[in-house]
C-alpha cells in the first residue's frame, strides 16, 4: 500500500509540474504571472492544442436521471419538441425590414429557346416575367474609401420570338448533389461580397452566427436572420470544394516537404479529429476520424515526399518521414524533471543528444561540415540506443513510452543528419491549427455533418491565400459569383512576390 501510494504522489506531483514546456499544453494554459517567469528560457514549438484529450461526455454525464414511463405520443412530443426549426402548425415569418432601391438591372435572354433564334430588345417584343432583390456590398463612390450596402433589384424579362415562343431569362443556378443541401444560385438574397464578408465574420473573426447577425443589424442596417447568415456559410462552402478537391489536394500530394498534425474535434456531442496537411503555398484542412485511412485519403498511395509529423503510429507507413523533435524535448524534460530515477537519466540522456545534433545542423546550414554529419555522431547515437533498449521494459510507465517511442521511429528522428535543409520541428502545421484550435474553444466544434464539411472547406481556402500572401475575401466572392452561375471556379490567385 505504501509503494502504491507513493507511485501516485509520483504521478500526482509530476502532472502538477507539467506546463508548456515539458508537455503538450498549449502557451494559453499559463497562468499570467508565469508567463514572465519562462520568456527567459529558450522557447520550443507549441503543440497548439494537438493531442489535447478531455473526457468524452460533459461534466455531471454520469449524473442519470431515472427512467419514466411515458406513452409513444409524449415521446413523439418531446422529440417533435428537441427539433430545431418551426414547430408544425406555427406561423411561419418573412422579411419585414424594407430598403430603398439603390439600382435595376435588367436579364434578357440571348436565343430563343425553340429554334435558337437571337433576340434583340429593339426588335422583338418584351415583358418582365420575375424580379428578385440582392443586398451586396460594393466599393464606396469615387472619392471615398471601404463598402457601402447596395440594393438592387434584378428584372428577368422574357422575349417574344417570330417563331411565337416567349423565351425567359433565369437566374443562374448550379446542379444539386446529394451531399448538400444547400442550393447554390443567383436566387439569393446575398450577394457574392456580402457572403464573403459573413464568411469572414463566421471563419476568421470567430463570430457565432448570433453575433454576425447583431453586428449587420448595428453597423450596415441588414436585418438578416441566422437561418440565412448559416445559409451563406455553407453556400461559399460549397462553392468553394472543387477549389479545394482540385487544386489544394493536388498542390498537398505533389509538394516536397509536407507538415501534418491533428487535433481534437467535435461534431455535435461526437469526437472527431481535425487534420492539417500544409506547405509553403497551400493548406488542407479535413475532419474524420483518426485512423491510417484518413491519411491515405489525403496523401494517395504513391505518396513518396518528405512529411514531418508527430509520433501517431498512422504516419508510420510512410517512407521519407520526419519527426518533430520538440515533441521528444518536452517528453524528456517531464522525466528529467520528475521523481523515477531511470527516468531522469533517460531524460537528460535524450535532452544532451538532441541538443548536440541540433546544433550541429544549424552549424552545416552555414557551412558543410568536412565529414558527414551522422558519421561524426554515431557514437552518440549508438549510446542512446543502448540506453532505450535497455529501458524498452522499465516499470516506469513514462520511461517506458518514450524508451520505446525513440525506438519505433529511430531513423526520422536522425535524418536531418543526412539532409540539415529539412526541418526540425513541426512549427508549420501547428501554427496552421492554433487559430483553429481557439475557433473550437469558442463554438465548441459543428453540430452537423455539412456544417463539419463548410467549416474544413473554408479554412483551406483561408489558409491556403494567406499562405500565398493574398486577401481570401475577393476570390471567395468571385468563386462565389461562378459558381453561382453554373460556371466553374476560377483557379486559386497565385503567390504574391
Amino acid at each position: 500500500m505504501l509503494g502504491k501510494a507513493l507511485a501516485d504522489l509520483k504521478a500526482a506531483r509530476e502532472k502538477l509540474a507539467q506546463n508548456s514546456r515539458n508537455s503538450s499544453r498549449p502557451p494559453s494554459t499559463r497562468a499570467p504571472w508565469e508567463q514572465t517567469q519562462e520568456q527567459d528560457e529558450t522557447p520550443v514549438a507549441s503543440a497548439a492544442g494537438e493531442h489535447e484529450t478531455k473526457p468524452a461526455g460533459e461534466p455531471g454525464a454520469q449524473c442519470q436521471e431515472k427512467p419514466s414511463r411515458s406513452t409513444p405520443a409524449n415521446k413523439a412530443a418531446k422529440q417533435d419538441a428537441a427539433r430545431p426549426g418551426r414547430r408544425k402548425g406555427a406561423p411561419g415569418h418573412s422579411r419585414t425590414q424594407a430598403l430603398p432601391i439603390d439600382a435595376e438591372q435588367v436579364h434578357a435572354p440571348h436565343g430563343c429557346a425553340r429554334c435558337g433564334r437571337p433576340l434583340e430588345e429593339a426588335s422583338h417584343a418584351h415583358r418582365p416575367h420575375n424580379a428578385r432583390y440582392m443586398l451586396d456590398l460594393v466599393p464606396a463612390a469615387a472619392g471615398g474609401s471601404g463598402l457601402v450596402v447596395q440594393h438592387t433589384k434584378h428584372i428577368y424579362w422574357e422575349m417574344l420570338c417570330p417563331c411565337g415562343h416567349w423565351s425567359r431569362a433565369l437566374p443562374g443556378r448550379c446542379d444539386e448533389e446529394a451531399a448538400w443541401t444547400v442550393k447554390l444560385s443567383e436566387w439569393h438574397l446575398a450577394g457574392p461580397t456580402l457572403v464573403a464578408f459573413i464568411c469572414a465574420l463566421t471563419q476568421r473573426m470567430r463570430l457565432s452566427r448570433a453575433k454576425v447577425r447583431e453586428f449587420l443589424s448595428d453597423w450596415l442596417g441588414l436585418s438578416l436572420s441566422t437561418a440565412l447568415i448559416n445559409q451563406c456559410v455553407h453556400e461559399a462552402a460549397r462553392a468553394l470544394e472543387p477549389v479545394v478537391e482540385q487544386e489544394i489536394l493536388a498542390t498537398v500530394r505533389n509538394v516536397e516537404l509536407l507538415y501534418a498534425d491533428e487535433t481534437s474535434w467535435k461534431e455535435h456531442g461526437k469526437l472527431l479529429w481535425l487534420w492539417v496537411f500544409t506547405c509553403a503555398t497551400a493548406t488542407l484542412f479535413i475532419v474524420g476520424r483518426r485512423t491510417r485511412e484518413m491519411v491515405q485519403r489525403v496523401l494517395g498511395e504513391g505518396f513518396g515526399n518528405w512529411l514531418m509529423s508527430d509520433g501517431y503510429w498512422a504516419y508510420r507507413e510512410l517512407d521519407q518521414r520526419l519527426r518533430c523533435l520538440p515533441h521528444i524535448i518536452r517528453k524528456a524534460r517531464a522525466l528529467e524533471e520528475g521523481f523515477a530515477a531511470q527516468g531522469c537519466e533517460l531524460g537528460r540522456h535524450v535532452l544532451d543528444v538532441i541538443t548536440t545534433v541540433m546544433q550541429a545542423v544549424y552549424e552545416a546550414r552555414g557551412a558543410p561540415p568536412p565529414v558527414g554529419l551522422r558519421e561524426s555522431h554515431a557514437p552518440l547515437l549508438n549510446g542512446l540506443l543502448q540506453h532505450c533498449l535497455r529501458l524498452a521494459d522499465c516499470p516506469h510507465e513514462k520511461t517506458r513510452a518514450l524508451a520505446r517511442e525513440l525506438l519505433n521511429d529511430w531513423d526520422t528522428f536522425w535524418v536531418v543528419l543526412d539532409h540539415p535543409e529539412l526541418p526540425l520541428s513541426n512549427n508549420e502545421a501547428e501554427r496552421a491549427l492554433r487559430h483553429w484550435v481557439i475557433a473550437r474553444r469558442i463554438g465548441m466544434g459543428t453540430r452537423t455533418a455539412q456544417g463539419t464539411r463548410a467549416f474544413a472547406l473554408l479554412a483551406s481556402v483561408i489558409e491556403t491565400c494567406r499562405k500565398r500572401g493574398v486577401s481570401p475575401w475577393p476570390y471567395i466572392a468571385e468563386v462565389i459569383g461562378q459558381r453561382r452561375q453554373g460556371l466553374p471556379a476560377p483557379p486559386l490567385p497565385a503567390p504574391a512576390i
